[in-house]
């Protein structure tokens, strides 16, 4: 799901960006947080190159959890040249999620 030049960027580095970019904040124990990747696997067959999808590990980023305020997982935040765009928490259907993400963009 990420290309080779997402991995050497840094979490601030690549939310910069003028593409858009996706976070799913997830942890390993959390059961809600394995029905994402596949909705996030569609939706990026979907958008293309018009949106960037990353995982963040709050267990394992703790730091970019917080300031985020990341209190449920799963929790998805869209970001735009380092700006959120929406915050949500908990499960969002492929649809649903297509079409608050392509209405977000059209706002900014």
């Amino acid at each position: 799901m990420e290309s080779n030049d997402t991995k050497k960027k840094s979490f601030s580095e690549i939310i910069k960006g003028e593409t858009p970019v996706l976070v799913d904040f997830y942890a390993d124990w959390c059961a809600p947080c394995k029905m994402m990747p596949p909705i996030l696997k569609q939706l990026k067959s979907e958008m293309g190159d018009r949106l960037n999808i990353i995982k963040i590990d709050t267990e394992r980023n703790p730091d970019v959890a917080i300031r985020y305020q990341v209190r449920g997982i799963p929790n998805l935040i869209l970001f735009r040249k380092g700006e959120v765009l929406w915050q949500q928490a908990g499960v969002v259907q492929m649809p649903q999620l297509k079409q608050l993400i392509e209405q977000k963009l059209e706002q900014s």
